[in-house]
């Protein structure tokens, strides 16, 4: 079976090419896509040649992650079903994250279309939703996941979101909706003037991480800290400003760097979470709290382009020639 597909063929080379997938078998679900949100972080990652898979640093000697075909969240609708399926139908309007490939690096990959799905890879959007709204609900589940780890939120707990990437926005949102105060600590006044109400940002490039902090935290210290940007350097610093029986939240991809002494965490009874991937209660959750509305996706979209431009839109991501933030792919 042929589909076309966003191949990352070396590093910093992008192609859109028709590939071979498997056939279907009898648990297979079928899908054309219509939008795949790119994940800036993890996808441009890959593409420098940085992660060979998932979280695994590229290390000397390991073999290079192409050709890969990129990505893991798309929205469509069921082409066909295997013979084993009986979840959804031809016609449904669906979510999926993972598709099977052929010849690839990886034997998975998101942006492909038609995209042949194991089922339980498969959601159900609501009978009214916009697929554009629910397509990077992978991504919106890693922030979600980040705002749910701490296990318990009081009201007023104050907590501090470091990266104003996607990943960040929707911890942000998570932890407001349970009840923190928030601050999203970021480096780029575009991103920071998308987030949503309630939530406040400052600049670290104009305002020092730990003045900002300090201004912020006031007596009661530091409850809850979320990495999203992969910065030790960061979470070092704000370390000393945390609450007893405070919550750090590491969800940020660090390489090799990725070392914490864990000493510095006891005296105050800090609880270190390592978040990472997505299972299909989360997603589930995640669903949800999109359809509600206080998780919002479409606010954080700055550009669309065809699939066949996908070329470009790494361009742009590549070289932040122009700002963005959450950056879609139009299929059909």
């Amino acid at each position: 079976m042929k589909s076309r597909a966003v191949v990352f063929i070396d590093q910093h080379q992008v192609a859109v090419q028709t590939i071979d997938v498997p056939e279907p078998g009898p648990r297979d679900v079928v899908i054309e896509v219509v939008y795949s949100w790119i994940s800036n972080g993890t996808e441009s990652s890959f593409l420098r040649g940085e992660r060979t898979a998932g979280d695994t640093p590229y290390q000397e000697g390991h073999r290079w992650p192409f050709p890969i075909v990129a990505g893991y969240q798309k929205t469509g609708y069921v082409l066909s079903v295997g013979e084993d399926v009986s979840e959804f139908k031809p016609g449904d309007h669906v979510f999926t994250s993972i598709s099977r490939v052929e010849g690839m690096h990886e034997p998975f990959g998101g942006h492909v279309s038609p995209a042949v799905t194991p089922v339980d890879q498969v959601w159900r959007l609501p009978d009214d939703a916009d697929g554009l709204d629910y397509s990077g609900l992978v991504l919106t589940q890693v922030g979600y996941n980040c705002g749910q780890r701490p296990h318990a939120v009081r009201s007023g707990d104050a907590a501090i979101v470091l990266g104003d990437g996607m990943v960040g926005h929707w911890a942000a949102q998570t932890l407001r909706h349970r009840g923190a105060r928030v601050l999203v600590a970021g480096r780029h006044d575009s991103r920071l003037a998308r987030l949503t109400e309630g939530l406040g940002g400052v600049n670290t490039r104009q305002t020092p991480l730990t003045e900002a902090a300090l201004d912020f935290v006031g007596s009661g210290g530091l409850s809850i800290l979320v990495d999203t940007a992969g910065s030790m350097d960061s979470v070092t610093a704000l370390l000393p400003y945390m609450a007893q029986d405070g919550h750090l939240v590491s969800a940020g991809f660090y390489g090799s760097r990725g070392h914490i002494d864990i000493q510095t965490l006891r005296d105050r009874e800090v609880t270190l979470y390592a978040p990472a991937g997505w299972n299909r209660t989360r997603m589930d959750e995640t669903l949800a709290g999109v359809r509600e509305g206080w998780l919002q996706t479409r606010p954080l979209i700055t550009h669309r382009y065809p699939v066949d431009q996908a070329a470009e839109a790494w361009q742009l991501i590549s070289t932040a020639a122009e700002p963005f933030l959450g950056v879609v792919l139009i299929w059909r």
